[in-house]
């Protein structure tokens, strides 16, 4: 990590939601989601958020030695948004603690803010975690 890695980085990203990220595309296999609204999906929201986090702060790493996994994430989901309009996302880091990363995050497609909440990701060293992730494979005889 680099010593710009602090509290106060900023990051806006903006993506245009087509039908391949509303709900009944998330789970194609799952009839109940075939008659969903065709919407945005949480699901697809939260790769979005955590996609911005990573931008926000991969010029603060040893990129790619170093990445960063999500590991929890608490957010209201609170107006639908049909495919088409463009979703702004804003991310602020407002904690770091050793290698633990918290945001603070928010979505808005232009007409409502859609989305607010807080992501928590690690940073993690990439050939550490892909050994420990091979190791589990093993092990599960997978």
């Amino acid at each position: 990590m680099k010593k710009s890695l602090v509290p106060g980085i900023e990051h806006e990203f903006r993506y245009r939601v087509t039908g391949a990220k509303t709900v009944p595309a998330l789970y194609p296999e799952a009839s109940e989601f075939q008659v969903m609204p065709n919407v945005f999906a949480t699901g697809f929201m939260v790769g979005l958020f955590e996609w911005a986090c990573i931008q926000a702060v991969k010029p603060h790493l040893n990129w790619p030695e170093e990445q960063t996994v999500g590991t929890h994430i608490d957010v209201n989901h609170t107006a639908a948004t049909p495919p088409g309009f463009e979703v702004t996302t804003k991310v602020r880091l407002l904690e770091v603690d050793r290698r633990r990363l918290v945001f603070e995050i928010e979505a808005h497609d232009g007409a409502d803010l859609i989305a607010r909440g807080k992501h928590e990701r690690f940073v993690i060293d990439k050939t550490k975690f892909d050994a420990k992730l091979k190791e589990k494979i093993e092990i599960a005889g997978k």
